[in-house]
């Protein structure tokens, strides 16, 4: 076996996943309030755009041609109904109408009341509980008003039962059928998401555990998936990726809808601790991809590829 690993140029030759631009979609965080970007603590080469200098990382994607950016709001005032997620003068809302402005880039937008609410949780609490049903009518709102904004894809990442097909309804009904849903499928309750907790501003207390998957299961992911497929959803995820490469193998090989793997904050934060290497996150994200997602969301996309040619084999 060794002689099939003699060299790069063999190694190269006989490799079996390769990186390209196509495989990525850039996340993107846009914060209201402020007049120029500033850096995530926790999140290494990671910034709050504002709406003045938003051009600047889309002219970087452009330049590396990376196919699409999902975007993440941060708005100045937050309250219990999350009401900037739909208020069409949001934040989010504004940022997808200067993007249609200006670049060719398709946006994905995500599509939660996490950001937005005072208590940090994804959707309505009644009695110090989530309220299902009635942040369903959110998430269809907050959708629409993305949708009319110009996403390309609304991306629902709130683990709401019901949340797809409420979206996809509420788009069709509205003369949107060309609109795409990219679901959070298999969203597991993680300590991954820390990171980004702090870049959306959360004031979360307590945990997600009642609605966002358990990770001491794998069979609840997959008929997550298959319900969000039935109910609409064009493009399927798992967040986090790294922990969960099982579920991402059982998805590829159990459904032929288009899947999606979050590299989330957590993991990236991990690869860029100083600890390993800066060829660990390739190595990462090429394992993600041999796991058989399509698509990988990935805080680390630019980078690997301005500096994809000095990655060996």
């Amino acid at each position: 076996m060794r002689r099939l690993r003699s060299n790069g140029y063999i190694r190269g030759l006989l490799s079996e996943v390769s990186l390209s631009c196509d495989d990525f979609i850039y996340p993107i965080f846009v914060r209201e309030g402020i007049k120029k970007k500033k850096p995530i603590k926790g999140l290494p080469g990671q910034f709050h755009y504002s709406l003045n200098d938003l051009d600047e990382i889309l002219e970087r994607c452009e330049s590396l041609k990376i196919p699409a950016v999902l975007l993440f709001g941060v708005p100045k005032r937050k309250d219990s109904a999350g009401s900037s997620a739909y208020d069409k003068n949001g934040i989010v809302q504004r940022a997808i109408r200067q993007i249609k402005e200006s670049s060719n880039l398709p946006v994905f937008s995500d599509v939660c009341l996490c950001q937005y609410t005072s208590h940090g949780h994804c959707g309505l609490l009644s009695d110090g509980a989530i309220d299902n049903d009635k942040t369903l009518d959110l998430l269809a709102r907050a959708a629409l008003s993305h949708a009319r904004a110009g996403a390309n894809f609304v991306c629902p990442s709130a683990m709401m039962d019901g949340q797809v097909a409420s979206i996809r309804e509420a788009l069709d009904s509205n003369s949107l059928k060309d609109t795409g849903i990219m679901s959070y499928s298999a969203k597991f309750a993680s300590s991954f998401y820390s990171p980004f907790r702090e870049a959306v501003l959360s004031s979360l207390k307590g945990d997600r555990s009642t609605y966002q998957l358990d990770f001491h299961s794998g069979s609840q992911a997959l008929k997550e998936i298959e319900l969000d497929i039935k109910e609409g959803a064009d493009i399927v995820m798992v967040k986090p990726a790294l922990p969960y490469l099982d579920i991402i193998s059982q998805a590829s090989k159990n459904f032929d809808t288009p899947l999606a793997a979050y590299q989330v904050s957590g993991e990236y934060a991990l690869l860029k601790s100083g600890i390993l290497d800066k060829q660990a996150l390739y190595e990462s994200l090429i394992a993600i991809k041999r796991a058989g997602a399509n698509i990988i969301i990935s805080y680390g996309a630019i980078e690997v590829m301005e500096g994809l040619d000095d990655y060996r084999h």
